[in-house]
């Protein structure tokens, strides 16, 4: 049912965590004018839990939803973002809580990618939205939680040299996930452009189906 997630959940230690069902928030990636990545973030209004903080866009989940629903929904709702614009490209489990009575409390973050700087709408959860050079969100006061799995999260660069006419551009720049919790991002290098180390991993993955 819609809205059936909002509610808190109390750990064994008595801290409380939002979302009954666990909750779920939205990683958006995309170029800049000079091809490297920007992030999505979320100024919390004052009046929030963590007001004042930088994070995702993101919320309860539902009980009907996945991880991947909840954030594209929630992302929606507070910054106005089309979902067919958004290309979902990995999900991570960022944290986990063992509740009061045994309730097990996940936050799952969503990574994503746009394909340009998009349009963004803040409802009444934001004091503002910006997206924000990757290299330049540590910088900011963020939200406990997302400070605790930035690291993990962000991306290193990577570059594959195509020839100007290769299929494969059209597809770039993308964030790839090329293990288990590890990404990239990925640009397009001309021909004689050193490969990165991870080319011909990267190589295979863009030929393989999107």
């Amino acid at each position: 049912m819609r809205g059936d997630g909002d509610g808190w959940v109390v750990s064994d230690t008595g801290t409380h965590y939002w979302g009954r069902h666990g909750a779920a928030g939205l990683l958006l990636r995309a170029p800049q004018p000079d091809g490297t990545p920007a992030v999505l973030l979320q100024h919390r209004a004052p009046w929030s839990h963590q007001g004042g903080t930088w994070a995702l866009p993101g919320g309860a989940r539902d009980s009907h939803e996945t991880a991947e629903q909840a954030a594209v929904r929630e992302a929606h709702e507070e910054a106005g973002l089309p979902g067919e614009q958004l290309s979902v490209r990995a999900t991570v489990i960022t944290a986990e809580v063992l509740g009061a009575g045994g309730t097990h409390w996940t936050y799952t973050t969503v990574v994503a990618d746009a394909g340009e700087l998009l349009h963004t709408v803040p409802n009444r959860e934001s004091a503002e939205l910006r997206w924000v050079s990757e290299d330049e969100v540590s910088e900011l006061p963020l939200h406990p939680g997302f400070a605790a799995s930035w690291q993990r999260l962000r991306t290193a660069p990577a570059i594959v040299p195509l020839s100007p006419g290769d299929e494969r551009r059209r597809h770039l720049p993308r964030t790839f996930e090329i293990e288990a919790g590890v990404f990239v991002w990925c640009t397009a290098g001309k021909p004689d452009h050193q490969p990165s180390q991870l080319s011909s991993r990267i190589s295979s993955l863009l030929r393989a189906p999107y």
